[in-house]
């Protein structure tokens, strides 16, 4: 039997997040059907998706992602990302480069 993951409160990732040494960690709402070519991000990330759905591309893989979904992206990795038809909200936590 397969046991469902848990989504933690905005809370709970904030305060794990941080306590590893993530510098922020926010909400972010993306509007529907978005798309943002390939591009980088000074920062690294952690994030869940919590509400929506989302594919995000790096190189030939292209993941689509749903709430309970995690994604990672180190610093200045290339990616695309594109937001579905009812837009998509997940949080994430930044590491800036020091």
């Amino acid at each position: 039997m397969s046991q469902a993951t848990v989504t933690p409160s905005f809370d709970e990732f904030k305060a794990a997040h941080l306590a590893r040494g993530f510098d922020e960690v926010l909400e972010r709402q993306w509007a529907p059907n978005t798309v943002l070519g390939d591009h980088t991000h000074p920062f690294a990330v952690e994030a869940i998706v919590v509400q929506g759905e989302m594919w995000l591309s790096c190189g030939s893989d292209t993941r689509h992602l749903k709430p309970g979904d995690r994604f990672e992206l180190d610093a200045e990795v290339l990616h695309a990302e594109r937001y579905g038809e009812q837009g998509a909200t997940y949080w994430v936590a930044r590491r800036n480069k020091r």
